[in-house]
């Protein structure tokens, strides 16, 4: 026997989670699976917080998802009684001089401030000498950097995200199966079906969000545009936290010109004595079930010293924790929201890139959309898979 539903999301992380949770408000019969028991650290949905930016410098397609997210955010808060947002303010920070790089676009600061202008995001633009006075937190700036300071930017909790949008789909009818690994997807006329190692399940409808796992599941063409990369967070212990005041922000630090010559971090959580940094990298791959997930020592020394080292204030290079989590990019490090182009009842959701998490409740809310009406408030165009074929 198979279990049947009006929407299959195979999936349950950041983008799967969000989208069963629309759909399950609006009354659709949904079906969500996933291999493991989110949240969980299998994927790209974990490691206690992530940034959140709402002008997004990796283009202006991106920023309607976000302040959708964000107000999403805010309206699980009021019906679970739990923080998922902490606005604790952003700085996107680069050399005064000299070109830089992030997620391949280049002078990220200035389409930071040139998408705050064009939605009327509140910012400042601000150079290191403001920064300084302002962030002690950062270290041996030379005063003339550029930085763009956004005061409703910060982070959220993943793992916390993903829990409240299950828990709210399954109070509003939702099932959810977990444990559940799919072997393959068919379209049928009108019906697909879908193999797990539970039985099979049959759909009007299914959406594949399986992160780093879309590839193996989805075949051609995504097994050629998506690649997984291996990315490591570390946690490092701080001897001092004087600096990490009350407003200390989260950061995007450029400093050298390529995509890898950067970090990312976060202020110690509330009587936490540790800093959450990461840098990327993009130049190995490879996949959700052969991923290294262990962290060797040499790679947090490493980070230390080539990222972390004289820049902030307090950190020593004792490791306190560190955790591998997986990217997966397109060539162009942008999203890919769109169905399938050889199976019309299959959508697809990859919106990683390294930069999904900020707007993953509006993407399940768009994506929602177009199941339940065919259509989207937010245009999608961007994001077709058509762009790579």
């Amino acid at each position: 026997m198979s279990e049947r539903a009006d929407i299959l999301v195979i999936g349950l992380g950041a983008m799967g989670s969000a989208t069963l949770y629309q759909l399950a408000k609006r009354g659709v019969k949904a079906i969500g699976i996933d291999r493991f028991a989110p949240p969980h650290v299998m994927g790209s949905s974990h490691g206690e917080t992530r940034i959140t930016r709402q002008a997004v410098g990796e283009g202006r397609d991106y920023v309607p998802l976000v302040l959708d997210t964000h107000r999403i955010w805010r309206e699980l808060e009021a019906e679970t009684s739990d923080q998922l947002l902490n606005p604790c303010g952003l700085v996107v920070m680069a050399p005064g001089v000299g070109e830089t790089s992030h997620h391949g676009k280049p002078d990220f600061v200035a389409r930071s401030i040139g998408a705050a202008r064009d939605f009327g995001i509140a910012h400042e633009v601000i150079d290191g000498r403001e920064v300084a006075h302002r962030f002690p937190q950062f270290l041996n700036l030379q005063g003339n950097e550029k930085a763009y300071y956004e005061p409703g930017g910060g982070y959220v909790f993943p793992e916390r995200c993903v829990k409240a949008q299950l828990t709210c789909a399954q109070q509003l009818g939702a099932v959810i199966r977990t444990g559940v690994e799919v072997l393959s997807i068919a379209q049928t006329g009108s019906v697909v079906r879908v193999e797990t190692s539970s039985g099979s399940f049959e759909a009007d409808q299914v959406v594949v969000s399986a992160g780093g796992w879309n590839a193996h599941l989805l075949g051609a063409p995504f097994d050629r545009v998506l690649t997984v990369k291996r990315q490591v967070l570390h946690w490092y212990e701080l001897e001092d936290t004087s600096a990490y005041r009350a407003n200390a922000p989260v950061f995007i630090w450029m400093h050298g010109a390529t995509d890898v010559d950067y970090l990312y971090g976060f202020p110690p959580l509330p009587g936490d004595p540790r800093l959450k940094v990461a840098t990327e990298q993009y130049e190995t791959s490879t996949t959700a079930d052969t991923v290294d997930r262990t962290v060797d020592p040499a790679e947090s020394a490493k980070m230390y010293l080539e990222h972390v080292k004289g820049r902030l204030a307090g950190a020593t290079p004792r490791v306190a924790q560190a955790a591998a989590c997986l990217y997966t990019v397109t060539p162009d490090r942008g999203f890919i929201i769109d169905r399938h182009p050889g199976q019309d009842r299959v959508f697809v959701v990859s919106a990683c890139s390294g930069h999904g998490f900020k707007h993953s409740a509006g993407i399940g809310n768009v994506v929602a959309e177009m199941m339940a009406h065919g259509r989207s408030s937010i245009d999608l165009a961007p994001f077709s898979v058509s762009r790579f074929l």
